[in-house]
């Protein structure tokens, strides 16, 4: 596909043709006029001054709920004068744990993802692997010769997962890097072969905020696609509109992270083919359950067929990467993630290396130097002790307890509806009925203990069952009922369950609240 060259006229008209075709006309003159409403708005003191309130509710909210406060609340300023025992060390620790007011005990299993834990046993085993390679580090592999071994091992067993054994891949800190390195890499590498300097993505609204970060890292544009109400895929014919010169990659999940869908890999599998550009799957939060579906008889959905899982491996003609969360279904210590590339050759664009430092060769495959390598050591220790049936049984307990959940809900809470028909182990919920507020229903279920994930667009929250849900299931949906007859009878005309869009501050202002989180 021709582009023409970088800041001309043509160059500049083909951008404004893009977006035109992309979102219409109409619809960026309003984006522009609502934006501008809003910063002149904002100037009026009287408003301002309702924000800054609403700013300052929201933020003492935050710090009563993360910020322990009290004459029995020490804080480790400065170092102290003389090192400190284990016992005493250990002894601190556990007032860390026990200091919040709303602190709660995770392994009573009501709360969505976030800890996915593979049992005492594991820990023990996670541990000893950590103390053996405590000290090591991955940049100096004559150093921890085993060390970068375990690594490689790390990365050939995910990649047979998907499909992809002649593949490559790294192993990240976890999901966001590795989606990070995977823009970086189709960014180095559409310079390189196609000249692009102006570079653009195209990515569904479901994807992860790391499309955004790693875009906003790199300057790359993004065209942000809305998904499908009902079936909440990616909407392929607007994909393909967003597509222009200047596009790199195109992006897909298996599942997404709002609500648990999946996108129309073949489908884009097909335009990335067409117009020669990179497609990458995420499957961070499908992790070691997706690639099971199929060896768990799951794949195809359930008696109903409702819960179908499509291709979406490197099977799929046209994907050149995927992000896979070793440290989430995979059971490994928290750090971990592996993005893996159709090959070697593609994955060269990820390194970086610089040969003419004073300091001598300087070389990383990823945005960290120095690496834990205990951490690699606790994923391939894990990996090597659950094996594949392990794997598989997890996936065959951790979905069907999902279905179950979804398939109650929709069978005996008609207020309710879930999001899409996801596959796997993440299940949304949303409001049908006009006198039910989800995002109470939601407030509702924090009161009940349960930590759950507030969704926008639209509001609702989500579920991720692990292996501690498979035993809360008759829990949840008790407590479910009990929060929807809550919110249904006794609104509290509030709900602003969590934050972003669905706060009181609304999306614009959660950023000044944010930062003043850590």
């Amino acid at each position: 596909m021709w582009a023409p060259p970088p800041g001309s006229f043509l160059d500049r008209l083909n951008k404004i043709i893009t977006l035109i075709r992309l979102y219409g006309l109409a619809v960026l003159l309003l984006k522009a006029f609502r934006h501008r409403v809003f910063k002149l708005v904002l100037l009026m003191p009287s408003v301002r001054k309702k924000v800054e309130a609403e700013m300052g509710k929201a933020k003492l909210d935050i710090e009563t709920k993360l910020v322990p406060k009290g004459e029995h609340v020490v804080r480790h300023l400065s170092l102290p004068e003389k090192g400190l025992s284990l016992d005493e060390i250990l002894g601190e620790m556990d007032k860390m744990d026990n200091e919040a007011i709303h602190a709660s005990d995770w392994r009573h299993g009501k709360l969505s993802g976030a800890v996915y834990h593979g049992g005492p046993d594991l820990e023990e085993i996670i541990v000893a692997a950590y103390k053996r390679y405590a000290v090591s580090n991955p940049l100096h592999p004559d150093v921890f010769p085993a060390v970068r071994k375990m690594e490689a091992e790390i990365v050939a067993q995910t990649l047979r997962l998907f499909n992809n054994p002649n593949g490559a891949g790294v192993v990240t800190s976890g999901g966001t890097e590795s989606i990070i390195m995977a823009v970086k890499t189709h960014q180095a590498w559409a310079k390189a072969t196609k000249g692009i300097t102006e570079p653009e993505i195209v990515i569904p609204i479901s994807a992860h905020a790391a499309f955004d970060k790693a875009a906003a890292y790199f300057k790359i544009k993004v065209h942000t696609i809305p998904v499908h109400p009902t079936t909440r895929r990616v909407d392929v014919n607007h994909v393909k509109r967003a597509i222009n010169p200047n596009t790199i990659m195109l992006v897909g999940s298996a599942v997404n992270f709002p609500d648990g869908n999946q996108d129309d890999i073949e489908a884009l599998g097909k335009l990335a083919l067409k117009y020669k550009i990179g497609l990458h799957v995420d499957c961070c939060l499908g992790s070691f359950i997706v690639p099971y579906l199929e060896k768990a008889g799951l794949a195809d959905g359930g008696p109903s067929g409702r819960y179908k899982l499509d291709p979406f491996d490197f099977r799929v003609p046209g994907v050149t990467s995927i992000s896979c969360d070793t440290h989430k279904y995979g059971f490994a210590p928290k750090g971990t993630s592996v993005v893996m590339y159709k090959d070697a050759d593609l994955r060269r664009h990820q390194y970086y290396v610089n040969s003419t430092w004073v300091g001598g060769v300087y070389a990383s495959p990823s945005i960290a130097g120095s690496r834990p390598g205990a951490l690699i050591a606790g994923a391939w220790a894990t990996m090597q002790h659950i094996g594949s049936d392990g794997y598989l049984e997890s996936c065959r307990s951790i979905v069907s307890c999902a279905r179950d959940i979804a398939d109650t809900v929709i069978a005996t809470i008609p207020e309710l509806y879930i999001l899409g028909t996801p596959p796997s182990s993440v299940i949304a919920f949303g409001s049908k009925h006009p006198n039910v507020n989800i995002l109470e229903v939601g407030d509702a279920m924090a009161q009940r203990g349960w930590h759950l994930n507030a969704l926008s667009n639209p509001p609702a929250f989500h579920l991720a069952c692990t292996r501690l849900t498979t035993t809360m299931v008759d829990s949840f949906i008790a407590d479910l009922k009990d929060a929807v007859r809550q919110a249904k009878l006794n609104p509290s005309g509030k709900g602003h369950h969590g934050l972003g869009q669905s706060s009181a501050v609304g999306p614009s202002m959660v950023g000044e609240l944010a930062t003043g989180i850590y």
